[in-house]
């Protein structure tokens, strides 16, 4: 809680310009008509929780994955799961232009279920493990990037609209943006967290876990819809932004061991913290202009997933 708090209140102080930090507690709650106080209330802060829920949205979803496909490789990213809700909501701009903003959740979830579907049956074409369906995700997110980038170039003045979710960046987030996101978050992440002794009931294996009385197929379902819908949501906000959920997932229960009734929360508000703190980085290492937060995600995720990939295939030798 430290931490977020630390990255919450760094993400409001620092940007293309710096604001003192002791201006930041009276602008916060007693706003005025100062620059400071417009950069705060409309730029800052609305960015800042936008990529606090975005950031415990796919660190649960992380956490959920792989629980229940005891894969630790499994991340809505490399599933290919943000990567098809990406395609989703560009296909819902481009040829459903009047469509509501709220539809961006739906659209995101159906296009991550049927993404990691094509990943999950192409793995188990050639026997599943869990470094074939990593890198069967990983085949799919870029055969789906792929496409998504050719409807753009397709249909470039109509993906204006569609260019927030194709980014990875938090730039321009807004208060809407915000609200749109939270409802699904919350409940997404206290669903998770009263789901949490059914994921350890899964996470022992579907033969151990039906002996202690889990209806396995009707749980295993509903942790992975969940898993699945909360990257939904943050995809439809700030686009795919890889590796954050296999990144915190792992420094969770690091810390604090398997029990998902311990790692999910923590997961939640590390993943909160590391997506405010990689989007202050971004503003920070070119600023005035900035670069996507995706791009430093992947940076520090791809070293990551490339060292435990080699871990887990030494494994499965």
């Amino acid at each position: 809680m430290a931490l977020l708090t630390l990255a919450f209140v760094l993400s409001l102080v620092l940007g293309a310009s710096d604001i003192p930090l002791s201006r930041i507690a009276p602008l916060l709650f007693h706003p005025d008509d100062s620059t400071d106080s417009l950069v705060i209330h409309t730029l800052r802060l609305p960015r800042t929780l936008v990529a606090a829920l975005a950031g415990a949205g796919l660190a649960v979803s992380g956490t959920l994955l792989q629980g229940v496909t005891r894969n630790p490789l499994a991340d809505p990213g490399i599933l290919g799961v943000e990567a098809g809700g990406a395609l989703a909501i560009l296909v819902l701009v481009v040829f459903f232009p009047a469509a509501p903003a709220a539809l961006f959740v739906p659209a995101a979830f159906v296009g991550g279920v049927l993404a990691a579907s094509v990943a999950y049956g192409a793995a188990r074409s050639v026997g599943l493990t869990p470094l074939r369906l990593a890198l069967a995700g990983v085949a799919v997110a870029y055969l789906v990037g792929a496409a998504t980038r050719a409807l753009q170039l397709l249909f470039e003045e109509r993906a204006q609209g569609a260019l927030f979710a194709l980014a990875g960046s938090l730039a321009g987030r807004t208060w809407a943006q915000a609200a749109q996101v939270a409802p699904w978050v919350i409940a997404g992440v206290v669903l998770a967290l009263l789901l949490s002794p059914r994921v350890n009931l899964l996470a022992l294996g579907e033969d151990v876990a039906r002996g202690l009385g889990a209806r396995t197929e009707r749980d295993s379902t509903l942790v992975t819809v969940l898993g699945v819908l909360l990257a939904a949501a943050a995809v439809s906000v700030v686009g795919p932004v890889g590796f954050v959920g296999l990144i915190v997932p792992h420094t969770a229960r690091a810390l604090v061991g398997p029990d998902h009734r311990l790692s999910l929360p923590l997961a939640a508000l590390l993943g909160a913290a590391f997506l405010i703190a990689a989007d202050l980085a971004a503003r920070l290492v070119d600023r005035p202009a900035e670069t996507p937060v995706g791009i430093l995600v992947a940076a520090a995720g791809a070293p990551f997933f490339v060292l435990l990939a080699r871990r887990v295939g030494r494994g499965s030798g």
